[in-house]
């Protein structure tokens, strides 16, 4: 059994069918995240109210790779774990066991997000209704001390082709979806707080890198001519390629 008081964030581990405390979190903080201050805002906002016991919703936070969708996840905990936040990892295979974590969690006083990763699903895909009864519940309530954040790179979190819109049509000028189309957005809709990432500008790219090159003595211009080369190796300028950066040139960097 978690003792919630000492412990922050847990992983559900399928095969041992138990929640494993984290021991160590990742201490990213909510200043570090740089370039997207309308979605830090909005979510930080959300989870002062589920904090607060007022109504909040169930997030998504969707878009291009490495924008910082899982960052701001985690520093939510770093800034909110002392006023009872808490946060349980799910991957999205494990998606069938929601209905038995949230009954685990639900009669503690602390807060809870369930998070998942890189959630998407593929046609035929069955495993995201369970998701859907934990968003909205079923014969059930969903527990008022539970909320579900998940991040994706697409927005509807299933698959779309074209075909899917042959029957769409317009009635009295309003849009009427196919079925298929219907049930792809029903899913993305049972988040109340979806939240768009786009891809980073260059200035927003290098403020990333000089945020991890905080102490560099040397010529600026230099680093920021090596982190976009690295950019353009790596055909992304977005902040995980600016810690990939750090994490390979800052030796080099410095003795520049």
């Amino acid at each position: 059994m978690i003792d919630w008081n000492t412990t922050f964030a847990a992983i559900w581990r399928q095969r041992q069918a138990f929640l494993r405390p984290v021991k160590q979190t990742d201490p990213i903080l909510l200043e570090q995240l740089f370039g997207i201050d309308a979605q830090k805002q909005q979510l930080v906002a959300n989870t002062q109210r589920f904090l607060n016991g007022l109504p909040a919703n169930n997030a998504l936070l969707w878009g291009a790779r490495g924008t910082g969708k899982s960052s701001l996840v985690k520093a939510l905990l770093n800034a909110y774990r002392d006023q009872g936040l808490r946060i349980v990892e799910v991957d999205k295979q494990d998606l069938l066991y929601l209905p038995e974590i949230v009954d685990d969690i639900r009669e503690q006083p602390q807060r809870f997000i369930i998070y998942c990763d890189d959630l998407s699903f593929e046609n035929g895909d069955s495993l995201y209704k369970p998701l859907k009864s934990v968003l909205e519940g079923s014969i059930e309530l969903p527990p008022e001390n539970v909320l579900f954040y998940a991040t994706s790179n697409r927005r509807h979190l299933l698959p779309e082709h074209m075909r899917d819109n042959l029957d769409t049509q317009l009635i009295d000028g309003e849009v009427h979806y196919s079925d298929t189309i219907e049930e792809k957005i029903s899913l993305s809709d049972r988040f109340g707080l979806r939240l768009a990432f786009y891809p980073q500008p260059t200035p927003t790219y290098l403020d990333i890198v000089d945020s991890y090159f905080v102490d560099f003595k040397g010529d600026r211009a230099v680093l920021h001519k090596a982190a976009l080369d690295f950019a353009h190796q790596n055909a992304a300028k977005n902040g995980r390629t600016a810690r990939q950066f750090f994490n390979a040139y800052s030796q080099q960097i410095d003795a520049v």
